[in-house]
């Protein structure tokens, strides 16, 4: 049984929507929010990317950052852009992107459901980014940011959503500078959503691991300095937008290689027929464009033995026939040797950084499907890192949790 809660969120006024409301922390860097925060002094890119009003060079785990952050946060809050909700709702959160539109209840989760796998994972975090995402929700005493969960709807949630939709007007209705339109509708009488995921079994993560592990821990600390805790104390609950699975769309999550072997293409060529003048992105599962000296080449990765879900992901094929034998990349978590380029920025990106010496390899995958993640987090499986691109993006600042 999955657990939905209402909240008190704060939020912008309507007028300060579109200031406020920027994209997710783990999107961009240091650099690219800093840009996009240049004057617009209510962007809560202060909030989630604090160190760009501090200092250049500042480290993002500085003491100052996270001290920064709950400073920023505080004023915003108290500042004429933001209001409180008098009473607790839930909110129903549309997306447009490209024609295609997806359609979430968003609401807070329980951190009880995340450590007990009701709310199932595929991936396993890095403990740094885990470490920061901690450290900014206890400092700031908010989660500031929701995580993306979907599950199976047997259509009850759905249509209980397209009946609010049309019975109601948004409290905000934007179009960001990216084209997609973000759509918010408040739902005061909450009771229906809330008795509707009672009777869904499981919930899954779809982007967010590393805040929802964040907001755990945090939530294990909170409850350790409480000696009345009961659980139901709202540290004890995270936002969360649920998205039903048939609505969601998944780009691939590409590969850059810094160092690679002088005989790479030769070693390939022993262990895969590679095809020369590839397509950049791969037509179909199981195949891989690979773009080095100014070329694309492409292979098909051979099945696995095994026949469990982990195991014949692409990314697993690949992890074991490429990445390890030939390039010596064993853990993609940890390994200063590649890094990861989300598939909203194209092959262009990795041609780019290949181009211009950043890499020395480009990897294009084929997308990794929701249902394949879905088999491997009801089998108990975890994905490599960085397997799921999903796209569109939620926008953060427009519905915050504190408590």
């Amino acid at each position: 049984m999955a657990v939905i809660k209402p909240f008190k969120a704060w939020r912008p006024h309507p007028e300060f929507a579109e200031e406020v409301a920027c994209v997710p922390y783990d999107v961009i860097n240091t650099s690219e929010a800093k840009q996009l925060a240049k004057g617009k002094p209510n962007s809560f890119l202060n909030v989630i990317r604090p160190e760009i009003d501090l200092p250049a060079k500042t480290s993002v785990y500085d003491a100052k950052v996270y001290e920064k952050g709950r400073e920023n946060l505080h004023s915003l809050l108290q500042s004429d852009a933001f209001i409180q909700e008098d009473k607790h709702a839930i909110y129903i959160y549309r997306l447009i992107m490209n024609g295609r539109s997806q359609t979430g209840i968003f609401g807070c989760v329980s951190v009880d459901d995340y450590n007990n796998d009701v709310i199932l994972k595929h991936e396993l975090t890095r403990p740094d980014k885990e470490d920061d995402r901690t450290k900014h929700i206890l400092t700031q005493q908010a989660h500031a940011e929701p995580v993306m969960l979907t599950f199976r709807d047997s259509g009850s949630v759905t249509h209980f959503m397209d009946n609010h939709m049309d019975q109601n007007d948004p409290v905000y209705d934007l179009t960001t500078e990216d084209g997609i339109q973000h759509t918010i509708w408040k739902v005061e009488a909450s009771d229906t959503p809330v008795s509707e995921f009672q009777k869904i079994a499981r919930l899954y993560v779809a982007d967010g691991h590393h805040r929802c592990a964040s907001a755990a821990r945090a939530a294990k600390e909170q409850a350790s300095q409480n000696p009345e805790h009961e659980g139901t104390e709202e540290y004890n609950f995270f936002p969360a937008v649920l998205f039903p699975m048939d609505q969601m769309e998944i780009l691939a999550y590409n590969r850059i290689v810094f160092s690679i072997p002088d005989n790479f293409l030769k070693q390939l060529e022993e262990k895969f027929t590679v095809q020369k003048k590839a397509k950049p992105v791969p037509a179909k599962k199981g195949m891989v464009s690979f773009y080095v000296n100014d070329n694309w080449y492409g292979i098909t990765l051979k099945p696995s033995e095994k026949t469990d879900p982990a195991s014949n992901l692409d990314i697993s094929l690949l992890q074991n026939q490429v990445l390890t034998p030939i390039l010596n990349v064993k853990d993609q978590r940890t390994d200063p040797n590649i890094d990861f380029v989300g598939g909203i920025r194209g092959t262009n990106e990795l041609e780019n950084l290949v181009d211009n010496g950043e890499a020395s390899l480009g990897i294009s995958l084929y997308p990794t499907s929701i249902e394949e993640l879905l088999d491997v987090s009801d089998a108990g499986q975890l994905m490599p890192p960085k397997s799921t691109w999903f796209e569109p993006k939620l926008r953060s600042g427009l519905l915050v949790h504190t408590f």
